[in-house]
């Protein structure tokens, strides 16, 4: 963060911001709007996989395009104003932060894939591009969720550095794509012993 001591009170009031934002736990609102904690079903966690199975193809959906949103609408508002470019990173991986360690479930959540996504969406189109590529071989092949988003986190930052992305942006990348492969740590045991369920449309 640069500028004057005014400028950078103010972008750390706008990344804080978008933490708050990315805190907002989607999955566990909608799906206690249809009387379900998702925390207590399937797999446990809040993101749209989960409510995709438990709840129902709708509710994931809404789950997964409010996850992204968290992660996209922040870095566009950020892009559109005058703050220093870089800001746009430190608010996207904000954001992703927290909707995987958020304030409002004593800094817990999801795995962070869809706000990841919404991020890379807004600050580097073509690289999240080849990742969304990759994720979609991934699942057409296997069937694991887990495997396309452990695969595309995974390929993220060497997307980003190749097409010439920032340092800063690249940095940002690497440290989201270790945070999502941590976090799928459970399906990766699954993964090596045969036992993750496979997604069925």
């Amino acid at each position: 963060m640069t500028g004057d001591g005014t400028s950078v009170v103010a972008q750390v009031i706008v990344v804080a911001v978008a933490y708050l934002i990315g805190s907002i736990p989607t999955g566990l609102l909608l799906g206690k709007l249809y009387g379900i904690d998702v925390r207590k079903e399937g797999s446990g966690n809040i993101g749209a996989t989960n409510l995709y199975r438990t709840v129902g193809r709708k509710v994931g959906i809404f789950t997964l395009i409010g996850d992204c949103l968290k992660g996209l609408l922040p870095v566009l508002m950020v892009k559109a104003s005058a703050f220093p470019p870089e800001l746009a990173a430190w608010v996207g991986l904000a954001a992703f932060c927290g909707h995987v360690f958020s304030l409002f479930l004593k800094f817990r959540g999801g795995k962070g894939v869809a706000t990841a996504l919404g991020v890379f969406l807004a600050l580097a189109p073509v690289a999240v591009t080849i990742a969304i590529a990759l994720f979609a071989v991934m699942m057409f092949v296997w069937r694991y969720v887990s495997l396309g988003s452990i695969s595309a986190a995974a390929v993220m930052p060497l997307a980003v550095y190749l097409l010439g992305g920032s340092r800063t942006i690249t940095l940002v990348a690497a440290v989201i794509a270790l945070i999502v492969i941590a976090r799928h740590h459970e399906n990766l045991s699954r993964l090596l012993s045969g036992t993750e369920s496979r997604f069925k449309a």
